[in-house]
């Protein structure tokens, strides 16, 4: 079927002109992304370009001692694989999908032949680039200095604004491995979000109540997202 007849969920590909989506359209082929299913490992092999519609991966940097925190999420507002449109042959992070969805893959070699030729790719390209840098330089600053209900109030948001929605199929031991934080430390900080009635926990899924209020309660980083979000779109 031809995704073009498809509404385009992925913004940065109905940000760009007919004739250069076109193109890209040539070599793009439908895929379904699975909870937990690992776009990439540290080391594989850049061969694959994902364009998500729904859904939400997260960018982890991972230890020697296989601890790991989250560096950066990308939903429908990018793409996963970037590094290889920039010259890159293998992956430096472990990338996965946290939450599940679909898009659309095209070979690395296919998809840097149409950025290198085509300024509006480019473009378009780039500006998501520079948000992701800018998005791991805030999340390094608000590991730092702010505190786990901050931080877990942003992270909800932040994936929220990238679904589109209010129910999030996670857990607080999932929610920990993202920050890089003890468990009890999310669980104790889930557990007073709840108590002001900003969110429900319920076994496997947490439901945004009160979103203003969490806007509250998270820390100016999450502002610092959405504008850069926004601006993106």
């Amino acid at each position: 079927m031809n995704i073009l007849v498809q509404p385009i969920k992925n913004r940065l590909l109905a940000g760009l002109p007919p004739e250069d989506l076109a193109e890209l359209h040539r070599h793009l082929e439908p895929v379904t992304l699975p909870k937990k299913q690992i776009l990439y490992e540290v080391g594989a092999p850049l061969d694959r370009v994902y364009f998500i519609e729904e859904g939400l991966a997260s960018v982890l940097t991972t230890m020697e001692d296989g601890a790991s925190s989250e560096v950066g999420m990308v939903g429908p507002e990018g793409l996963i694989g970037v590094s290889a449109l920039l010259g890159g042959s293998v992956s430096a992070q472990h990338i996965v999908m946290q939450l599940p969805g679909r898009g659309h893959h095209i070979a690395a070699k296919h998809c840097k032949s149409v950025f290198d030729q085509s300024p509006p790719v480019r473009e378009v390209v780039l500006r998501f680039i520079e948000d992701l840098l800018n998005l791991s330089s805030q999340t390094a600053g608000c590991n730092r200095l702010h505190s786990v209900e901050q931080r877990s109030a942003r992270w909800l948001l932040m994936a929220s604004d990238r679904i589109g929605g209010a129910q999030l199929p996670l857990t607080p031991e999932f929610l920990a491995a993202m920050l890089g934080v003890r468990r009890s430390g999310v669980s104790e900080a889930m557990s007073e979000l709840q108590r002001s009635g900003l969110i429900r926990y319920r076994r496997g899924e947490i439901t945004i109540v009160d979103r203003a209020g969490l806007e509250k309660t998270a820390c100016e980083c999450y502002r610092l997202d959405k504008q850069r979000v926004e601006r993106l779109l």
